[in-house]
């Protein structure tokens, strides 16, 4: 069973409504969860100590979209430098992808940049972003994810993360996403 997070406010304004009704729907399903609470946090390095204190995959996520308003969530481990250079060709993309705006995950994924998770298209009713999981992040048998807020972290098992997305009418594309090669993040870095 999911623990139930307070009445604490996110990136996106007061998210404990979203929050319950996502723990509520993972109990519908059956799956349990682990929840820690913590400060709002907006990027993986704000995010450190939390990490270091939970076992398992955590993730990064990349809202993006191609020249056509194809839309894409790309749940990857935190420490992975995706190749946005290439990543549109295995995923078939019409374009190269480029990040969507906070007024277009809002609408679609219901939460705002630095609380961005795998547990956003239980928002997506009308199916409009392909879900992508990282073939690498899926070698963790739990995956550690924000539940809509910034304001906590809910660990799920890997199959049970698969389950909840398929449930949510969200087949996930698990994929070896390209990474940039070392060079690059060294050149990048100057």
């Amino acid at each position: 069973m999911s623990d139930t997070l307070p009445d604490t406010a996110s990136a996106a304004g007061d998210g404990s409504a979203a929050s319950a009704r996502l723990f509520a729907f993972l109990d519908e399903l059956g799956i349990g969860t682990r929840t820690v609470e913590h400060p709002a946090v907006f990027t993986v390095a704000e995010s450190q100590a939390i990490i270091d204190a939970l076992p398992g995959g955590h993730t990064k996520n990349l809202f993006l979209k191609d020249k056509k308003g194809n839309l894409f969530l790309i749940v990857i481990g935190q420490d992975a430098a995706v190749d946005l250079k290439s990543l549109h060709q295995p995923l078939g993309a019409a374009s190269r992808l480029s990040f969507g705006s906070a007024e277009l995950l809002e609408e679609v994924l219901g939460v705002r940049p630095g609380a961005v998770t795998a547990f956003g298209p239980i928002n997506d009713t009308a199916g409009r972003v392909t879900v992508v999981l990282d073939e690498e992040l899926l070698r963790h048998e739990e995956i550690n994810c924000h539940p809509l807020v910034n304001t906590a972290t809910t660990t799920i098992a890997r199959d049970d993360l698969i389950a909840f997305l398929r449930a949510t009418g969200h087949e996930p594309v698990i994929l070896a996403v390209p990474r940039r090669a070392p060079e690059a993040d060294a050149g990048a870095e100057g």
